[in-house]
């Protein structure tokens, strides 16, 4: 693919892969994915992020623009804090890396859950909106008048928020966070302790769309927490719309449904909890939040 006008680059780092999508003025597209070995090292990602990069470079031609969506939690400097699936990346000064890595431009870089409520804002028609992302983690973000609101820290963690004080043990340490409950891997883990042996997410899928118990319940339960969790977030901000997405939740027919079931039963007395939908943009949030931050947008 070669950009003959401005083109813009959005780049999505995830926990498993990685994936880039390029627009131009006339939103020409182009994307390209690529995965992480599940065991690598700092050194061999960041080998592995510039020769993709690098190619794309070469592809794509001048930028006008990059943005990128990142799950770990930063610093205000761009120092990364704490990335749990990803634990060798932590003190990696990414803000230096992405200078390294597109040295004629000026990326921008947010919380994959900021940038994926944002898109999702502009997909759905909402100035108030809640999104909750759903994968290898939980991430989300809030929208307010039309604009992300990140607070002091620059993030909305609502991943770490804690839905059962006696719960599972979260990555960070606490017990109890709906990203221990309720991500992806948590709902693998549930359902192979409730059916007793292995299960892999195809087979969550297929137990779940047959109606397996083992498979319904691990997936009701991780639900419950999420709803709880947006239920609770959503008498904070008053949203017009609740969205749900991520890769999970986009794989798991239904997964949405019950999810606003649940959020529905938590509502009081004329203040029911706000519509809960599915992610426009699929498992793709994130990455056209970062094509967005890259058109300055976000």
């Amino acid at each position: 693919m070669s950009v003959a006008t401005a083109a813009y680059l959005g780049i999505d780092i995830g926990g498993t892969k990685v994936a880039a999508r390029v627009e131009d003025d006339r939103e020409t597209v182009g994307e390209w994915v690529f995965a992480w070995q599940p065991d690598g090292t700092v050194d061999h990602d960041l080998r592995l992020l510039r020769e993709h990069v690098t190619a794309l470079r070469c592809r794509i031609g001048p930028l006008a623009g990059v943005g990128v969506a990142v799950p770990a939690t930063l610093d205000r400097d761009g120092r990364v804090t704490a990335w749990p699936t990803r634990p060798s990346w932590v003190g990696l000064d990414l803000r230096a890396l992405l200078a390294d890595l597109f040295p004629a431009t000026t990326p921008r870089w947010a919380d994959d859950g900021d940038l994926a409520a944002v898109a999702e804002a502009r997909a759905w028609g909402h100035a108030d909106l809640v999104y909750a992302g759903v994968g290898t983690g939980v991430g989300g973000g809030i929208v307010l008048g039309g604009r992300s609101a990140t607070g002091h820290r620059g993030s909305c963690e609502i991943g770490h928020l804690v839905v059962d004080l006696d719960g599972v043990r979260c990555d960070c340490g606490r017990l109890g966070c709906v990203q221990a409950v309720a991500s992806g891997p948590a709902i693998l883990r549930r359902a192979r302790a409730l059916r007793g042996t292995g299960v892999t997410p195809t087979e969550l899928v297929d137990g779940f769309v047959a109606q397996e118990d083992w498979a319904v319940e691990a997936v009701r339960r991780g639900s419950a927490a999420l709803a709880a969790a947006l239920a609770g977030v959503a008498e904070l901000v008053r949203p017009s719309a609740i969205v749900i997405g991520g890769g999970f939740a986009a794989a798991l027919p239904g997964y949405v449904d019950l999810v606003a079931s649940a959020a529905a039963a938590l509502g009081r007395r004329g203040h029911p909890v706000p519509p809960v939908l599915p992610a426009r943009l699929g498992g793709a949030s994130s990455l056209h939040g970062a094509v967005l931050a890259a058109r300055g947008r976000s």
